[in-house]
């Protein structure tokens, strides 16, 4: 089966490659139709992974159409669509996406790095300054975390907001892949910084001065890391994202990233596709967050339990936690995530949906999504051709 998937998933990359860059789905869906920062990185790097000369060509194309667009300040777009009537930039709906600048960074700097092309590095060096000043002034405490607003991120209808782990995270990857180039000191210091307020902010037992004392003293930590924290307090359910970043980016001990990795699987044999939740446990009507959950969407609550953030099951994530596994030598569950991502992406003649209720298997969101694909291709090319992301 995995050759014929991976077949099927480069054939869907190759139905969403525009002249301006990788679409979100190929599904006649308006707000997919478009050149997505994170949508768009991701599939980049699936091209990358592929060897695909004209996929490589069109993460190319999509990073162009993204630094094209580039507010003066520094803002990335989420999106950007592009046809022969108009062009309209999108840097966010109800809040600005913070990862849109991450990811933009983090595709420059993968793209030079793999393609060994440092001189597309330095044609886009100020655009990526921009974005880090940018993200400086998003601390705006000087403190070394960025501050996230609800809706800020990819987890777009959830409920994290504050101190959001995965968006630290994706700084420090940025930071790092840009440093392979810059060679700064400056930066080098701000990523152990950032890395020394995640370990002492978001690990149990951790010494040194905390953000919110008062509400870490509060929290039941549990093998994995809380999603965000706040001036409200902490949220504490699995964000299956960023724990697999935590073990990619290698923070904190190893006896803290080998509980992630026990409790993950642990999650993942528990469910019915055998995939990991986004986000776990799902929040229901009589539990704390669910006002918030329920109000924090722009057109139609999609967020049921079990569904989309809330529980739902993502391909693209679990690709994630293919390649984290792979980073910890663990080939064999790796080897499992893939054909497990496969057998969902297969479903309804290879329909690549969005997601799945973990509940029920269900699809849920727009089917042939991208970066879907993207990560069947991610986490097959690194177990059989020996690709590595730069982390």
């Amino acid at each position: 089966m995995n050759n014929i998937a991976h077949h099927k998933a480069i054939e869907l990359l190759h139905k969403v490659a525009t002249p301006n860059g990788f679409l979100a789905s190929a599904e006649n869906t308006t707000n997919y139709q478009r050149v997505w920062a994170r949508d768009g990185v991701i599939c980049g790097l699936a091209a990358l992974a592929s060897g695909d000369e004209q996929l490589v060509s069109t993460f190319k194309n999509t990073l162009e159409t993204l630094a094209n667009h580039q507010h003066k300040i520094g803002t990335i777009p989420s999106n950007v669509l592009i046809d022969k009537d108009k062009t309209d930039v999108s840097y966010g709906g109800l809040a600005g996406r913070v990862d849109a600048v991450t990811w933009f960074v983090i595709g420059i700097c993968q793209y030079g790095l793999q393609s060994k092309d440092s001189a597309f590095v330095t044609k886009y060096k100020s655009h990526i300054e921009k974005c880090l000043t940018l993200l400086d002034s998003w601390e705006f405490n000087n403190k070394h975390l960025i501050y996230v607003p609800l809706s800020g991120n990819w987890a777009d209808e959830y409920i994290t907001d504050g101190y959001v782990l995965y968006d630290q995270l994706l700084r420090i990857w940025a930071l790092k892949s840009y440093n392979h180039f810059a060679k700064s000191d400056i930066i080098s210091n701000k990523i152990e910084n950032i890395t020394k307020q995640i370990e002492i902010n978001f690990y149990p037992n951790s010494v040194g001065e905390k953000y919110h004392e008062r509400a870490y003293n509060e929290v039941d930590f549990k093998a994995y890391l809380p999603s965000s924290f706040s001036p409200s307090g902490y949220k504490t359910p699995f964000d299956a994202f960023a724990n697999s970043l935590i073990l990619l980016l290698n923070v904190g001990s190893s006896e803290h990233q080998k509980a992630i990795i026990n409790y993950s699987k642990s999650l993942a044999s528990e469910t019915k596709l055998g995939l990991l939740p986004a986000f776990w446990p799902p929040i229901f009507q009589e539990d704390e967050h669910w006002n918030l959950l329920k109000n924090n969407c722009k057109y139609e609550f999609r967020n049921y339990p079990y569904e989309f953030h809330n529980g739902g099951s993502w391909s693209m994530v679990n690709g994630f936690f293919g390649l984290a596994l792979l980073s910890k030598s663990e080939n064999k569950a790796a080897e499992d995530v893939l054909e497990k991502i496969n057998h969902a992406n297969a479903i309804n003649e290879y329909s690549f949906y969005e997601n799945f209720n973990t509940q029920t298997q269900e699809p849920n969101g727009v089917s042939y999504c991208a970066w879907s694909a993207a990560a069947a291709v991610l986490v097959h090319q690194s177990l059989n051709n020996n690709f590595k992301i730069v982390f």
